[in-house]
């Protein structure tokens, strides 16, 4: 289960999704058809995923998120739409998602999702925030912009290694720079360099070797 605190998520994840419907709102035909580096993807594709992500968690829509053949149908779904009509409907899944978030108690936030997700509702927001903050990256890559910092890459490396806890990589100790120190599977090796290199190499967008990682480091490895 993730260290992160319910306000941290959940603010950082709200938050979230607004920066991605501003970064892709202005976003023209071109842009939206430029390819990205996600294999086969557009921007409008990695768009239309994440917006669908979204508006499957709020209708409830749990069973299989994340899976190959959900994001294939997520961003199918909203093929040929504009920025501004992907960014209408990333709108009105943060005011539900806004809506519904407090409706967790405690005891319903630290446990299970009634899907097939096997972690828990706090890991579950998590991982979407991480999502949201990763396919912006995804975007302003494909369309030469400058990443963005701050505390969506923070909560990706919280991400990354909840899931490394799980695979056999490590033990390890992330050493990253101006990220607190997070061990996996009880510390170990350090782990130093730029948060984003690793988030993009623990995701299989950047090679190992430029931390002197291998393959295993990748959670979709």
């Amino acid at each position: 289960m993730t260290s992160l605190d319910r306000t941290e998520i959940t603010d950082g994840f709200l938050a979230e999704l607004d920066n991605f419907g501003e970064l892709i709102g202005s976003l023209d035909r071109a842009a939206l058809d430029t390819p990205s580096r996600c294999g086969g993807w557009t921007v409008g594709d990695v768009a239309g995923h994440m917006v669908g992500q979204i508006t499957d968690v709020v209708e409830g829509r749990l069973d299989g998120l994340g899976s190959p053949e959900v994001t294939e149908r997520e961003a199918k779904e909203r093929a040929g739409r504009s920025g501004t009509e992907l960014a209408a409907e990333l709108a009105e899944g943060r005011t539900r998602s806004a809506e519904m978030l407090p409706l967790f108690d405690d005891a319903a936030w630290n446990g299970p999702v009634n899907s097939d997700y096997p972690g828990t509702v706090a890991d579950g927001i998590l991982a979407l925030w991480y999502d949201g903050y990763l396919h912006a990256d995804d975007i302003r890559s494909a369309l030469g912009m400058p990443s963005a910092r701050g505390e969506g890459l923070r909560a990706s490396v919280h991400h990354v290694a909840d899931s490394l806890q799980e695979r056999p990589w490590g033990p390890a100790t992330l050493a990253l720079d101006g990220i607190e120190v997070i061990d996996v599977r009880g510390g170990g090796e350090k782990v130093t360099g730029d948060p984003l290199q690793f988030v993009l190499v623990a995701t299989g967008r950047a090679d190992p070797s430029t931390l002197g990682l291998d393959e295993g480091v990748n959670i979709y490895g």
